[in-house]
This record gives C-alpha cells, sequence and structure tokens, in this order.
C-alpha cells in the first residue's frame, strides 16, 4: 500500500485503486483523540468528555494535528483546567518548538511543489483563517501579481485555474465548492496549512501579514516587505493603530491588502504598488461588511497598478471619475464600490490591458472614441464588464469588447427611458462570440422600451449561464429564444423574467442544462415537461412560486438530478417535491435530496414530511 499526497500518483500506477481520505467528522476526531490519549483500553473521564470534544473539533480534521495534541494531552494530568488551558491556547500550541512535528511534515509537500506553484500557495496566506476563498477573485489576483507563465493558446485565467487544480490535488489547498460546471468556486486552506504559508512567506520576505501577537515587530523589517496584508482583529483597538502607523513608510511594497472598517495610511510613498485590496467584503471572515476608504483621485495616482479593488462611498449622483485614469496603463483589474452608479470617461477605451470591470452599483460606458487607427480603442484583453447601466451594444462597441466573456448590464432610470428601444441595439449580442455569462435586468417602468428591445435581442450559442431579472418574456418566447442554446448550464429566471400560467417544455432543447432556478414568478400555475426535455439537470430551484400546483413527477426521472429545492413555493409543490422523493427512493434512487423552506404558518403541517433525504426549514 501506498500513501500520497498527491492525487494523479494513483493514475500512474498499474493496477491499483485509490482511496481518497477526507478530513474526519467530529465524530472520527474525538475517536482518534480518545485512542492517542488513552489507548483502546481505557475511556475519556466523562469530565473531560465536553472540553475534549472541542479541542478535537477545533483540529479541523486534520489527523496530524489532532494525533499531535493528543499526544500533548497524554503527558498532562488529565484535569479540566490543563484541557481548558489546550483549547484556548490552540494554536500557538501546535506550533510552539516542542511540537512542530506537523509542520516539519507538512514543509516537505511546499518543498517538492514545482516552482511555479510555489509562489501560488504563498500567498494563500493573505486570507483570513477558516475564510472560504472565492476562486474568481483569487484568479485575478494572481493573474495581477504576476505568477503566472503564459502557455500559447490559453488565458491567464485558465493558467490560473488549472494551478490552483494542481495544488487541491496535492490536497495542499481545500476544494470547498465546485459550480455545475466543475470548476472549483470556493477554496479553503486548513489553519496548519496557512501557517506554513505565513511561516514560510515572511521567511523568503514574499508576504507580511500582521497579526496582533507582530505589535513589537520592528520597523525596519516591515518596511522591507512587497505584500503586506492586514485583517480585521477583535483587538483591533490597539492592533490597528499600530499597524496603520507601520504603514507609514513602506516604500518597497508592490501589493497592500486591507480587511478592516476605518481610515487608511496615505499612499503618497507607494509609488511602485501593484495591487491594492481595499474593498470586497469576500476577504471578511467576520460575518459584517468591512470597508476601508480611498477616493478614486487617490488610487488613480498609483500609475503602476495591476490590481485596483477600493471603496468610494461619497454622496454623488453619477459621479465621474477622472479621465487620468487612462494613466493607469498597466491596469487588468478595477472593482469600485459605491453608493451610486459611477460615470467612466471615454478615455477608459484607451486602457487596453483591461481585463476585469466591476462596479456593483452600476457604470455608465461612453461611446468609444471616434475615428482612430485600427486596433486603437480595442479592447481586446477585456473579459469581465459588471455592472454596465444602460448598456448600448452599437456595432463599434462590439467591435472594441471581442473576447468578452462576463456581462452583467441593467437598464433604468430616466435616461433610459429617453431613448428609443433600437437606440441600445441588443440584437448585436449576438456578435459576441465569446460571451459564457451574460445577466440582465430591466427597470420595472418604461414597460414599451423593454419590450421593443427584447423582441429583437439575440443570444449568443456560446452562452453557458443565463440570469435575467424583470423581462416579462412570454413563456412561449423560451422556445425560440433560449431553449435551442447548445452550451446553455446554468439558466436562472428572476422576478418576472417570465410571464404566464403553463410553460410546457419541447424536446431537443436544454440538452446541457445542469442548474434552473425559477424566482417569484408569481403567474406560474402549470409545468409541463418531460425527463428527456431535461437530460443532464443536476439541480433545480424553486423560489416563491405561490401558484405552482406542483412540480411535474417526471423531474425525479432524470438520471442527473441530485437536488430540488423549493422556497416558499405553494404546499401543493412541496407535497408534490415528497411524492417524487418518496417514488425515487422506492426505485432505489438514494441520491435525490430536497430541502424546502416554508413560511411559519405552514412550517407545522409541513414538518411531518421530513426525512433524512427531505429537509424541511
Amino acid at each position: 500500500m501506498i500513501t500520497t499526497r498527491l492525487s494523479n500518483i494513483v493514475l500512474q500506477l498499474i493496477g491499483s485503486h485509490g482511496l481518497v481520505m477526507d478530513l474526519l467528522d467530529d465524530d472520527r476526531s474525538w475517536d482518534l483523540m480518545c485512542a492517542t490519549i488513552f489507548g483502546k483500553e481505557e475511556d475519556c473521564p466523562v469530565e473531560l468528555e465536553e472540553i475534549g470534544k472541542k479541542i478535537a473539533k477545533n483540529c479541523k480534521g486534520l489527523p496530524l494535528s489532532i494525533v499531535v495534541i493528543g499526544g500533548l494531552l497524554a503527558k498532562l494530568n488529565p484535569t479540566r483546567e490543563n484541557w481548558e488551558y489546550i483549547s484556548e491556547n490552540l494554536n500557538s500550541i501546535v506550533n510552539v518548538e516542542d511540537n512542530e512535528r506537523c509542520l516539519k511534515v507538512l514543509l516537505l509537500s511546499y518543498y517538492y511543489l514545482p516552482v511555479h506553484l510555489k509562489p501560488c500557495f504563498l500567498y494563500m496566506g493573505v486570507f483570513p483563517e477558516d475564510s472560504n476563498i472565492r476562486v474568481p477573485r483569487l484568479v485575478k489576483l494572481w493573474v495581477s501579481e504576476g505568477f503566472l507563465k503564459p502557455i500559447r493558446g490559453k488565458s491567464l485565467e485558465v493558467v490560473s485555474r488549472e494551478y490552483l487544480e494542481d495544488l487541491c490535488d496535492r490536497n495542499l489547498i481545500r476544494v470547498h465548492q465546485r459550480g455545475t460546471n466543475g470548476r472549483i468556486k470556493f477554496c479553503k486552506i486548513h489553519d496548519l496549512m496557512r501557517e506554513l504559508c505565513l511561516r514560510e512567506a515572511e521567511k523568503e520576505k514574499f508576504l507580511y501579514v500582521r497579526r496582533p501577537h507582530d505589535l513589537n515587530t520592528p520597523q525596519g523589517i516591515i518596511n522591507t516587505q512587497r505584500r503586506i496584508c492586514i485583517h480585521q482583529s477583535t483587538t483591533h483597538k490597539v492592533y490597528l493603530p499600530n499597524a496603520l502607523r507601520a504603514l507609514q513608510s513602506v516604500p518597497l511594497a508592490r501589493s497592500l491588502c486591507f480587511e478592516f472598517e476605518g481610515v487608511l495610511p496615505s499612499l503618497d510613498h507607494c509609488r511602485l504598488l501593484r495591487v491594492l485590496r481595499a474593498a470586497d467584503t469576500d476577504f471578511n471572515s467576520y460575518g459584517k461588511n468591512t470597508h476601508c476608504t480611498y477616493t478614486l483621485e487617490d488610487v488613480f495616482q498609483l500609475v503602476n497598478s495591476r490590481y485596483l479593488a477600493v471603496d468610494d462611498f461619497r454622496y454623488e449622483n453619477l459621479f465621474r471619475f477622472p479621465s487620468s485614469v487612462y494613466l493607469l496603463w498597466n491596469l487588468q483589474t478595477l472593482t469600485v464600490t459605491s453608493i451610486d452608479p459611477v460615470v467612466a470617461p471615454s478615455e477608459i477605451w484607451k486602457m487596453t490591458q483591461l481585463r476585469h470591470v466591476l462596479f456593483p452599483s452600476g457604470l455608465e460606458m461612453p461611446d468609444p472614441p471616434l475615428g482612430g487607427q485600427d486596433g486603437e480603442f480595442v479592447l481586446g484583453n477585456l473579459q469581465t464588464l459588471s455592472l454596465i447601466r444602460n448598456f448600448k451594444c452599437g456595432e463599434e462597441v462590439v467591435k472594441r469588447i471581442p473576447n468578452i466573456t462576463k456581462l452583467k448590464i441593467c437598464y433604468e432610470g430616466e435616461k433610459f427611458g429617453g431613448y428609443l428601444s433600437s437606440y441600445y441595439c441588443l440584437k448585436n449580442l449576438g456578435r459576441l462570440g465569446k460571451l459564457e455569462s451574460f445577466d440582465c435586468y430591466f427597470d420595472n417602468g418604461y414597460e414599451l422600451n423593454r419590450n421593443d428591445m427584447l423582441q429583437n435581442f439575440i443570444i449568443p450559442n456560446s452562452i453557458k449561464k443565463l440570469t435575467l431579472s424583470w423581462t416579462y418574456l412570454k413563456w412561449e418566447d423560451m422556445k425560440t429564444k433560449i431553449g435551442w442554446l447548445p452550451n446553455l448550464e446554468v439558466l436562472k429566471l428572476k422576478y418576472k423574467s417570465f410571464l404566464g400560467g403553463e410553460w410546457e417544455t419541447v424536446e431537443g432543447q436544454f440538452c446541457n442544462l445542469r442548474f434552473l432556478q425559477i424566482c417569484e414568478d408569481s403567474d406560474l400555475e402549470w409545468w409541463t415537461t418531460d425527463s428527456s426535455h431535461f437530460p443532464r439537470l443536476q439541480q433545480l430551484k424553486l423560489w416563491d412560486l405561490y401558484k405552482l400546483k406542483e412540480i411535474p413527477s417526471c423531474i425525479g426521472e432524470i438520471p442527473t438530478l441530485g437536488s430540488i429545492e423549493l422556497i416558499y413555493c405553494s404546499k401543493s409543490a412541496v407535497i408534490s417535491a415528497k411524492e417524487i422523493l418518496d417514488e425515487q427512493e422506492d426505485l432505489g434512487n438514494v441520491g435525490l435530496r430536497v430541502r424546502v423552506q416554508v413560511l411559519r404558518e405552514d412550517k407545522q403541517h409541513l414538518e411531518s414530511l421530513a426525512s433524512p433525504n427531505f429537509q424541511v426549514d
């Protein structure tokens, strides 16, 4: 038998069978800890069980950590005081000199990493402990930091995801959640692995993460750091002022990542900065929104920037950011969280290195400048535009964003209502041949403009994920505009995107659909379909369908279906979901899971339906 952290080793051994060892659950963690402390012949004293199970749980399922802590507890007198001390100081105890066996073993995995993967692994230390790391954000950071080796025919984002899969195959990073397309959506890193990242990164002067116990770190050490990260702290009254003072002079800094609420240090001395992350709650592990405010004028002085994620919470309707933005000639990712929509200057069309532009509150894009030589004002690297307000999809615009893969747009406000539908040219969406994700919603008003626009809009065949809101299309339009899309995997129909009491599907459509969500469609009563109409469906989510009589029983016959979720749907729809589950279990299909969330007044009646695979919340 061979044990290895490298998943691909099994594939190289002829005639072998691999067994993937997951992290231990709470019960198995406790069993292993008891065996380590007391052996097989002796049981844990009753008065120590509660604190002991807490210690085992905090080892996060890693056997190596459990054995080290168990070995330490075995040497101590078995008193509640001793065990409570271990519980309160678990992380520091695992990492002290006498008990570094865990880190020494794990360090071998790092030493044997290929050179190109080492910086990507060490960079995981910028994320707070126990955080769920959103992979699209991680990918953008790796690209902006310059960690990736270009591969002909592949975008840097694709290469980045291949690196991540490699690190997960080596069990250095954990897959937390995969999307319906099979790609990693969220990942995590175990506390011990993160500690390894921080130690090696600091030793190699690759990354410095300011932590509460670092209050006395000499300023000379901080001044030499190229990547600096500061997280929120429960003791921030003492910690943050000291940390901010330490940042008053970091002339060599190339990357600054902040995750706390408050005033930030001046950027005047950070002219070499490439990455500034002072926004985005993905870094927040404390369950609340945190933000650090810089004005756009401040950050647009950072001419070497590749990645900017900032908050600009000024109260100013349709704030225009300065035309000097085009001087950021290296900028690849721009994320700005603001209260109101922002207006971009025409100079944004000169920023040819842009890859991702994200404005959650909305960005108004100007028309491209007229004239220019061939290839001028073309954003050939641009992949993401979100959220673009009143997007004009004219021929000149489409030609200048040829490689866009993700587009989120909205139409709202008096300006939208003041133009004819032909002004927005949504039929030209069909020319975006690389578009994979499209999200569109409309203001609830201006019905005439909306209806005219949507009669002519064309969705390209390249689309894999489609989200529509307030479009007021008819279910008959599904057959002509959406059902035949050959690559569609995710379809989210939100907030009156389709109107009508009955939806009847036809065979041959939705051939690759894996995820279907219908949300707040108050008209839908009857859904007529067949299992062959959704041959690859994996997840079905229905939300606020008060009139829906039932889920078609044939839905349960889809061989790939793994879950059905109903949130605030009719009682009859919930009962039909239970009948589908019972029928499938009677046929031996134990892989289907159903979860329903019901109104308080219905819960008592529907709780009786609960079973191991039927959850009622």
